[in-house]
Formats: structure tokens, C-alpha cells, sequence
């Protein structure tokens, strides 16, 4: 059985408020193309560079690496040697890499995307290229992230019997986790000492759980992934400044665009829920200590069509 595929582990990074969690200033200025307009300056979050002589230098020793000064430089003489531009390559389809202004696109037609998608818990079972998976995980590093640290890493399911061993190790996990919650005495004990989390799992979870685990016993029905063909692990660096935040929007990012390539998606919750508490199912994964998983998402062909957009609840609304 193949691995999941797992791009190279980055080296753990320092706590985000010390000097060494600040990268190394890569930011080349050619002065033969710079015509000193100050629009770097104006953009750059870390004072990185400043105006001499009438052109842009660096002069702090700071730098988010966010490559802003390189992509408002209307001369191309910036370079920001941190930043791959190979990673706006995509296999599947062709990026438009020109910037788009603010109030340039369609605003109709990103409510109809972002309504459209939906969670699908019906999947065919036609694979997914490699291909699609890998441009989802370019799309997803586009996502904005806590003082553009991107600590996100992202571990692929690229197909069916991965998935199935991930849900087997889960179903493990619910297994004896029932098998606790069935026995009435120990969760009674357990919240007289104050920890009643056993007793709100069996209220709220148990049973649930256990006819997920009755249909895969009984007749191989897969009520966790829902027959997904392939399946993402997004985690995030422990020490980041926000490191759950920052993996949650690159999964939003990576859902929309699951939508637009014709994928169907769906996040998988009691998957994160074992994550945290069994450490050995994320290291199945090859997932390292210091990174915690915050999403898992089942990805495949939808077997599913919808009418209209599906309604939404009242929404709570302050000003």
C-alpha cells in the first residue's frame, strides 16, 4: 500500500514573537529597473526597505516574505527569493496571474459558487487524478494566514484503500470509545469528579456513532468518508500565531475550488475529533508532532445534483 503523499517536512519553526521566527530578508532590488515610486514601501508590513538615492533598498533586517513589494512594482525590479512562483503553476488548468483589481469580478457569480457547494455524503467511485489533488493544495496556500507565516501542511488520501485505512483507525477509536460511554457507572463517576465529557459524548454522540459502526459491520456501508475516493489532511505548525485559523481558510479555499474543478467535498469531523484524542491515528499519517490536523476533508465525484442552492437559518446580525 502506497503512503500518503506528504510534501517535505519543513523544519520546526521558532515561537512566532522571537527573532527567529522572522525569515531571512530575500528581497533583491535590481536598481537598474527601479525608478524610486516608493510603491514598495507603502505596502511592505515590515519596513523591509526604504528610498536612497532615489532608489528602493533594503535596510531593515526583517521580512514577511510576502513578496507584496515584488507583485505592486510596476518594473519588475523586485524579487523575493522566499516566495516559489512555481507554486501558481497549476496542472489541471491555467492561473491568470495578473493581479484583480478591487470590485473586478462577478460578485453574482462568486455568491452562486460559494452557495452551490454543498456537503456531499454521495460519492461515485471513479478515482481522482493526482493532478486535481495537488492543484487543490496550490489553491489552498492562497488563503491569507496570521503574519503570512503559512504554517499549513497538507497530507493527501490519493485514493480509496488509503481512505479506507484512515476509517478503519477512526472506527477503532469509536469503537472503544463506546465501549466506554456504554458503561453508566463509570460515566456517573467521571462527572461527580468533574469530568463529564464521557457523559456529554454518550448524550450527544453514542448513538450516532454506533450506527455508523453497525452499517460497516453489517453491510460495508461507509457513513464517515461516504465512499469518498480520495481524502485531505489539513495541519498547521503548533507554534504559528494562529495556526488553526490559517489552516481552516486554506480548507475554505480548497473547498471552493473542489466545487469549481467538479469535485464534491465533505469535512469530516469525527475524523479531527479522534485526531486529538489518539495521537498514533496522525502518526499514520506521518504527521509530526508539532503539527496538529484542523481539517479532513473526503473528496470524489459527486453521485449527488441539487435543484437551487440550499436556504440558510437566520443569521444573528449586530451593529
Amino acid at each position: 500500500m502506497q503512503p500518503p503523499v506528504k510534501p517535505p517536512q519543513p523544519k520546526k519553526r521558532a515561537e512566532p514573537n522571537s527573532p527567529a521566527a522572522v525569515d531571512p530578508v530575500t528581497t533583491r532590488i535590481d536598481p537598474d529597473r527601479c525608478i524610486g515610486c516608493g510603491l514598495c514601501l507603502a505596502v511592505c508590513p515590515q519596513e523591509t526597505l526604504a528610498i536612497a538615492d532615489g532608489k528602493a533598498v533594503v535596510r531593515g533586517d526583517m521580512s514577511m516574505g510576502c513578496d507584496h513589494c515584488g507583485a505592486v512594482c510596476p518594473t519588475e525590479a523586485i524579487r523575493v527569493n522566499a516566495v516559489d512562483p512555481a507554486q501558481f503553476e497549476f496542472q489541471t488548468f491555467r492561473a491568470d496571474s495578473r493581479w484583480l483589481p478591487h470590485g473586478h469580478f462577478d460578485t453574482a457569480a462568486l455568491v452562486n459558487l460559494m452557495a452551490s457547494r454543498r456537503s456531499c455524503r454521495n460519492f461515485s467511485a471513479q478515482p481522482v487524478d493526482r493532478a486535481l489533488l495537488e492543484d487543490l493544495v496550490k489553491v489552498g496556500i492562497t488563503a491569507p494566514s496570521g503574519s503570512n507565516c503559512q504554517p499549513w501542511t497538507f497530507t493527501l488520501l490519493p485514493d480509496r484503500a488509503m481512505v479506507e485505512r484512515l476509517g478503519r483507525r477512526i472506527g477503532d477509536f469509536f469503537r472503544k470509545t463506546n465501549q466506554l460511554a456504554e458503561k453508566s457507572w463509570l460515566r456517573h463517576i467521571l462527572k461527580w469528579i468533574g469530568k463529564p465529557e464521557l457523559d456529554t459524548y454518550y448524550r450527544q454522540h453514542y448513538a450516532t456513532v454506533q450506527r455508523g459502526l453497525a452499517a460497516h459491520a453489517n453491510d460495508g456501508r461507509d457513513l464517515l468518508f461516504h465512499g469518498a475516493t480520495a481524502g485531505m489532511v489539513v495541519a498547521a505548525e503548533n507554534d504559528a500565531s494562529c495556526p488553526a485559523e490559517d489552516a481552516l481558510l486554506a480548507t475554505g479555499n480548497i473547498l471552493l475550488a473542489a466545487h469549481a474543478m467538479g469535485l464534491g467535498t465533505c469535512l469530516i469531523g469525527f475524523a479531527i475529533e479522534a485526531m486529538r484524542r489518539d495521537r498514533s491515528i496522525v502518526r499514520l499519517l506521518g504527521i509530526p508532532d508539532y503539527e496538529t490536523p484542523h481539517a479532513v476533508i473526503a473528496l470524489g465525484w459527486p453521485a449527488e445534483t441539487y435543484q437551487r442552492v440550499a436556504w440558510r437559518k437566520p443569521v444573528t446580525i449586530r451593529f
